[in-house]
């Protein structure tokens, strides 16, 4: 264990402490119930919170005698736990998927068949505001009548008029390896951004929205493919403007970061 650190707990350990078997912990994850992180060299690591939610789905299952649907359900509607960083950490995005999906009047399983994801991906991405691209961020965007940066809380009381080098504010990172930072805020007619794309990182699918987007390609490359059949291949200084209701799909192309300045009017993203 890491002093400095959360607490992690191997397999066996969070395995232990829940009073079940490891394989009982593996099959929970493949149902979607639980998902632990993982150690650099790939091994589940279990947090004091992951370990609390093992307990919970433990008792639902013995006391209760509930399906694993039924005990996703039943926790998506229990409060996160209020010890600790970790459980408070990244949770507004799924909080508010959360909160429209009820007042919807729709089910995880309901609202994951409609947009085409698996019922644990949708919990996942509830619970942690993680796991999912961004094609399927804008697919739920859409279905409940809003927009990805709304749900990234892009809302600030205070609009600052001025925003430094470095001083940007960031999107919870949905999606690993891209890092989303705010150029301006408020009620603009302009989504103003700058992406941050790992090596390999992509929006995962093609999506679509109204209005028009202009980007700028400040390091690495990019491939951009519009409407499936037109390819582009964008390096430094490269920028392209297209309007938004074409179908578009990005992957970084560089072994390094991409950086690009990306624009969207008025802003329907």
């Amino acid at each position: 264990m890491n002093d400095n650190g959360p607490v992690r707990y191997k397999v066996a350990e969070a395995a232990r402490l829940a009073g079940v078997s490891a394989s009982t912990l593996r099959l929970w994850e493949s149902q979607g119930l639980v998902v632990p992180g993982r150690s650099q060299t790939g091994h589940r690591q279990y947090s004091a919170d992951d370990v609390a939610r093992l307990k919970r789905i433990s008792w639902y299952r013995a006391e209760r005698g509930l399906n694993p649907a039924a005990i996703r359900e039943a926790l998506e509607g229990e409060e996160p736990s209020a010890d600790g960083a970790e459980a408070s950490q990244g949770t507004g995005l799924g909080r508010k998927l959360r909160s429209l999906r009820h007042a919807a009047g729709k089910t995880l399983d309901q609202v994951a068949g409609d947009i085409g994801v698996t019922s644990s991906t949708l919990s996942t991405l509830e619970r942690t505001s993680q796991g999912v691209g961004f094609k399927t961020l804008h697919d739920l965007a859409d279905y409940y009548g809003t927009t990805v940066s709304r749900l990234s809380g892009e809302e600030s009381a205070e609009v600052p008029v001025l925003v430094r080098a470095g001083e940007w504010r960031s999107w919870p990172e949905t999606t690993p390896g891209v890092a989303v930072q705010l150029l301006a805020e408020g009620p603009r007619m302009m989504d103003c951004h700058r992406f941050v794309l790992a090596p390999g990182a992509a929006s995962e699918g093609a999506y679509r929205h109204e209005g028009e987007e202009f980007m700028h390609v400040l390091s690495g490359r990019l491939e951009l493919v519009l409407d499936s059949d037109q390819f582009f291949d964008l390096g430094p200084g490269d920028s392209l403007y297209f309007e938004s209701r074409r179908y578009h799909s990005w992957r970084n192309r560089h072994d390094g970061e991409t950086v690009l300045l990306w624009i969207n009017t008025p802003p329907t993203f």
